[in-house]
């Protein structure tokens, strides 16, 4: 397949860290990237704290490449940390999960571009066209979204403090919930007393800040980047509001 060489405007694109934690997608993009520029040097990480490290004197990178679900972060945060370490970077987020939610907070955070990893080159190509141009890039899908209608990337990332916040006990439970298991239920799963999963409830609830079971789920869905996860907390809303 042949490739047609991208020129960076205003700027030359010399230097590109990527970080995604499934080394053969990264090495993969790594190679198409190599293959778009000219004489760039590519830097490629699996988490972001080895994505930090690697910024630096001896390495200051033109542009970022960004996977959000890696080993080290909780929804959201690596992107809002490496959005603080470089501030003037283009960093385009690229994620297997692709939500309204995720994409406003993301843009709306100063991501210079989203795409899913279902993209092909081609939309890579336009993509980092229009970024490279001084523009951002949303897929097409998501460009008709309401400014105003989802969270913001620190609304999410507090709500991913949050989940991270709760105890080993409560999570197994909050696990349960999305799943739209009665307390019965859960109690029976857990071997614990009915009367006891309607205290951890109750905690969990105050923790996350929320009223009821039907919120916690919402919040669950907005926040993790897991897809299983996701799919489990949006079952669990149909569940609980029919």
């Amino acid at each position: 397949m042949k490739y047609e060489r991208l020129e960076a405007s205003p700027s030359r694109v010399e230097r590109v860290l990527i970080i995604d934690d499934h080394p053969l997608y990264g090495d993969a993009l790594a190679a198409t990237m190599a293959k778009l520029y000219d004489d760039c040097q590519i830097v490629t990480a699996t988490s972001l704290g080895e994505g930090l490290g690697h910024i630096g004197p001896d390495f200051a990178p033109d542009l970022v490449m960004l996977d959000l679900k890696l080993p080290d972060v909780t929804g959201v945060s690596g992107f809002v940390r490496l959005r603080e370490k470089l501030q003037e970077t283009p960093i385009v987020v690229i994620s297997a999960l692709a939500s309204v939610e995720v994409v406003q907070a993301v843009m709306s955070a100063g991501a210079a571009g989203f795409l899913t990893k279902e993209a092909s080159v081609d939309q890579l190509k336009s993509a980092l066209s229009e970024i490279c141009a001084g523009r951002r890039h949303v897929p097409t899908e998501f460009r008709d979204m309401p400014a105003s209608s989802g969270p913001t990337a620190m609304d999410l990332h507090a709500a991913s403090e949050k989940i991270a916040g709760l105890t080993p006990q409560q999570t197994r439970i909050m696990k349960l919930i999305c799943t739209g298991k009665p307390n019965k239920q859960i109690a029976y799963e857990l071997s614990l007393a009915e009367a006891t999963v309607k205290a951890h409830i109750t905690a969990l609830l105050r923790r996350l800040g929320v009223q009821n079971r039907t919120q916690a789920a919402v919040l669950m869905e907005s926040a993790s980047l897991d897809g299983k996860l996701a799919d489990q907390a949006s079952d669990a809303r149909s569940f609980l509001s029919s």
